[in-house]
């Protein structure tokens, strides 16, 4: 099947071996057997189900698939899901059970495809999962642009945090990513990069409260894919968060990334590619 200028493609499911290399056994049995407790559960922000528990599998499998094929040859892959980065250790949150972004950057690792992997997290929210997951990890490098007064309240500290004042608009908001993105750039000396390309930094977003534009963010696509063909890096994307009263406008803003994502695996030059660019779907879209 084809799609967006790739292959769509249905998520595989992340085994035991792949989660474990992040979360505590006991945390991952919890969830396989449906016994979190109810104040797990309100953390997390939904109730435990047969089938979340499956799309959670599929959610970290999609990323783990597109940050594979991505370093393999396709230069790109994405996930229609993923973002999860307010999973921790041993606990989920904030709609997060497990952390896609950690699991797929361990994932590449443990196959050898890559050493260093560099993280940009432009969704609203902070990465208190990745960040705190990280910290003592040399080989992940966390960059997150987010609302200082956002979500989560508590925010470990990440390799980079770039905190952003309520009302932050397009011009801002992309001179600090341009020079942000070069100091993690040289900081990370990564082999590839996971984006995290929230659309809740949008003006419409009911819970963001920043300002940008949709022709802002994808300015902001444009800019962090153009830092991965200047340095001929592969990289994952997922879709991260997004709360706009109109949902169509949600849908918008992920199409856009989609779209800028393919015009990147079509720049002739910039990375090998040996096939197109591949879209991870865990869900009923390709039923």
């Amino acid at each position: 099947m084809r799609h967006a200028g790739g292959a769509l493609i249905e998520a595989p499911r992340a085994d035991d071996d792949a989660v474990l290399r992040v979360h505590g056994a006991d945390y991952v049995n919890r969830v396989r057997e449906g016994t979190l407790s109810d104040a797990e559960q309100r953390r997390i922000g939904f109730r435990w189900s047969p089938a979340m528990a499956e799309r959670t599998r599929r959610v970290s499998g999609a990323t783990m698939a597109a940050l594979a094929s991505a370093i393999e040859g396709c230069g790109v892959g994405v996930s229609l899901a993923g973002g999860t980065h307010h999973a921790f250790a041993d606990h989920g949150a904030g709609f997060c059970v497990f952390n896609d972004s950690v699991i797929a950057a361990r994932h590449v690792q443990a196959l050898g495809l890559a050493r260093r992997i560099l993280v940009v997290d432009l969704d609203v929210h902070h990465g208190n999962g990745t960040a705190a997951l990280c910290q003592d990890d040399a080989s992940i490098y966390t960059f997150s642009m987010h609302g200082a007064r956002n979500y989560p309240a508590v925010k470990p500290r990440g390799d980079l945090d770039v905190e952003l004042a309520d009302g932050t608009t397009d011009a801002e908001y992309l001179e600090l990513l341009e020079r942000n993105l070069a100091y993690a750039q040289a900081r990370a000396r990564p082999d590839a990069v996971i984006y995290l390309a929230g659309a809740d930094p949008y003006a419409g977003d009911r819970l963001g409260f920043l300002t940008l534009s949709k022709a802002g963010l994808r300015q902001r696509d444009q800019m962090v894919f153009e830092h991965c063909r200047r340095y001929s890096m592969p990289v994952a994307v997922t879709m991260a968060g997004g709360y706009a009263e109109n949902v169509d406008d949600i849908v918008d803003i992920h199409l856009a990334t989609i779209r800028c994502a393919a015009e990147l695996a079509n720049t002739a030059g910039w990375y090998p590619p040996v096939k197109p660019p591949r879209v991870f779907a865990c869900s009923s879209i390709l039923e």
